[in-house]
C-alpha cells in the first residue's frame, strides 16, 4: 500500500515532468552536437560524414564497492552522457579535441606510439584516457592501422556517476571500429557484447593511470539496456536483465552534483579501502578454503571472522561489515526492482548509504551535506553517497513528481551550508537509457 501511496498518487504529475525531462534530454543532445561540430571546425578536424558515439553515466543500487570485493553487481545506465564524434582516417594518426578540455588543443599521436604508463606530465591531463585506450589495445595484441579525427564533450558530473569510465569504453570501441576490428577474448556474444571491453576499460586505468578501479562502472555502462537493470554475477562473469516491474515514469534517479573536485582514484580514500579489503581478503583465504573474497563469506564464516579478527585489524574489519551486510540486503533490492517496489529499492539504498558512511568511511562532507538535505523531503525514497567518495555526486531516487521538492531544497540548504560552492553545485534527473549507442546521419 505504501509504494501506491507514494508512487501511483504521483504518477500523473510524473507524467508531465518526464516529459520535461525527454525534451530537456533531446535539447541537450542537439546542443552537443553542435558544440561537436562547431570545435571540428575550429580545428579543421574531418568529421563530415563520420559517426557518433555516445556512452552513457550509471546509477549503482548494488553492491557499491562489491565490484573489487566479489559480490554481485546491480545497476543501470543513466541518460547523462559522454559524446565522441568521429571518422576514420586513412593513416595511421589520431587527431583529438575535447570540448570540455579545449585550452589542451589538438591530442595528436601515432598508433603504437603513446607515452609510456603513469607519465606524470600525463597525471592532470584529460588525454591519458586516448593514450591508455591505444596502449591497452596494442598491448592486448590488436594492430591498430587507422587513426580518427575526433572531437569529444560530456556532461557527466565529475565524481560519482562514472565519467572515466565511460569515455575509456567509448574510446576503445571508436579506436577498434576506426581498425575494422571485433573483439576476440571472448568473441562478441549474440548481443554483440564481449567482457573484454570490460577489461581493457579498467586496464586502462588500473596499468596506463595506475588508478585502482575495479569494474562496476563498466558493467554498468558498457552492458546497460534502456528499461532493464544489469545483474552481474562475478563467479560466471555472466549478465542477466531483471526488468522493471512499475512503471518507468513513476520515479527518476538525483544526481546531486556538490561542486568538489575529485582527483583520480589513485589519490583518494578508494585507494586506502581497496589495500584494506586486499587485506581482509589475504586474512580471510588464509583462515577459510575456498574464500578468496569477502564476498565469498557465509553467515558462520563472517562471524568467525569478526571475532578473531576486529581485535587486531579494526579498520578491515569495518569494511567487511559494510560488505557483508550490504550483501545480505542484496536480494531483497533486486527482488523489490523486479516487482516495481521503488519504495523498498529506496529504502536499501538509504541504508547502504549509512554503511558507506559510518563502516566503510568512504563518504565526505559535501556529499553527506545533500544526502542530509535531500532526506527528508517528501518523495524522496532513498538517498546516500556515489561512487568512488570524498568528493562528486550524491544519489538519490524520487517518486515522479517530487523533483521540483528535491531542486528547491538543495537550492535553499546547499548553498547555506557550503557557501563556499554556492555556484558551483547543480542537481539533475537522469532516467534508466543505453549504454552505448552508435549515431549515424547526425553529422
Amino acid at each position: 500500500m505504501e509504494k501506491l501511496n507514494v508512487l501511483v498518487s504521483h504518477l500523473g504529475a510524473g507524467q508531465e515532468a518526464n516529459a520535461k525531462l525527454t525534451a530537456a534530454a533531446e535539447e541537450e543532445e542537439v546542443k552537443a552536437i553542435d558544440k561537436l561540430k562547431l570545435i571540428a571546425a575550429q580545428y579543421k578536424l574531418d568529421i563530415a560524414g563520420g559517426s557518433i558515439r555516445r556512452t552513457s553515466s550509471r546509477f549503482c543500487l548494488g553492491v557499491e564497492h562489491g565490484d573489487y570485493n566479489g559480490t554481485e553487481l546491480f545497476g543501470v545506465g543513466t541518460d547523462r552522457f559522454i559524446w565522441l564524434a568521429f571518422k576514420p582516417r586513412t593513416d595511421n594518426v589520431c587527431r583529438l579535441v575535447s570540448a570540455n578540455f579545449e585550452k589542451e588543443g589538438i591530442v595528436q599521436w601515432t598508433l603504437g606510439k603513446t607515452p609510456p604508463p603513469n607519465t606524470p606530465e600525463l597525471s592532470h591531463s584529460w588525454a591519458r584516457f586516448p593514450y591508455g585506450a591505444d596502449y591497452v589495445l596494442t598491448k592486448a595484441g590488436y594492430n591498430l592501422t587507422h587513426g580518427f579525427d575526433g572531437v569529444i564533450f560530456g556532461n557527466i558530473p565529475g565524481g560519482g556517476m562514472s565519467r572515466s569510465a565511460s569515455i575509456s569504453i567509448n574510446l576503445i570501441l571508436t579506436l577498434m571500429d576506426a581498425s575494422n576490428l571485433k573483439p576476440t577474448n571472448p568473441p562478441p556474444d549474440a548481443n554483440g557484447k564481449s567482457f573484454e571491453i570490460v577489461s581493457l576499460a579498467q586496464k586502462l586505468e588500473n596499468e596506463y593511470m595506475a588508478c585502482p578501479s575495479g569494474y562496476l562502472d563498466q558493467i554498468m555502462i558498457y552492458y546497460a539496456r534502456e528499461g532493464l537493470g544489469t545483474h552481474f554475477i562475478p563467479a560466471t562473469k555472466s549478465i542477466k536483465y531483471v526488468p522493471l516491474g512499475c512503471d518507468a515514469q513513476s520515479f527518476s534517479f538525483g544526481a546531486l552534483d556538490t561542486g568538489t573536485d575529485r582527483p583520480g582514484l589513485e589519490k583518494s580514500t578508494y585507494a586506502i579501502r581497496s589495500r584494506e579489503c586486499k587485506q581482509m581478503s589475504q586474512l580471510l583465504s588464509q583462515r577459510f578454503e575456498g574464500v578468496k573474497t569477502i564476498g565469498d563469506l557465509d553467515d558462520a564464516k563472517y562471524a568467525t571472522a569478526m571475532r578473531e579478527f576486529s581485535g587486531k585489524y579494526p579498520g578491515p574489519c569495518e569494511r567487511m561489515q559494510y560488505i557483508y551486510e550490504a550483501k545480505t540486503r542484496f536480494n531483497e533490492m533486486l527482488n523489490a526492482w523486479r516487482s516495481g517496489d521503488m519504495v523498498t529499492v529506496g529504502k536499501v539504498f538509504r541504508v547502504d548509504g549509512h554503511g558507506l558512511r559510518d563502516k566503510y568511511r568512504i563518504s565526505g562532507p559535501e556529499l553527506q551535506t545533500m544526502v542530509d538535505i535531500v532526506a527528508s523531503v517528501p518523495g524522496c525514497l532513498g538517498e546516500r553517497m556515489l561512487g568512488g567518495g570524498d568528493k562528486g555526486a550524491s544519489g538519490c531516487i524520487v517518486a515522479a513528481g517530487s523533483e521540483a521538492h528535491v531542486l528547491a531544497a538543495v537550492s535553499t540548504g546547499y548553498p547555506r551550508a557550503r557557501p563556499d560552492l554556492k555556484d558551483k553545485w547543480a542537481v539533475h534527473f537522469v532516467k534508466v537509457c543505453n549504454g552505448v549507442t552508435l549515431l549515424e546521419g547526425r553529422l
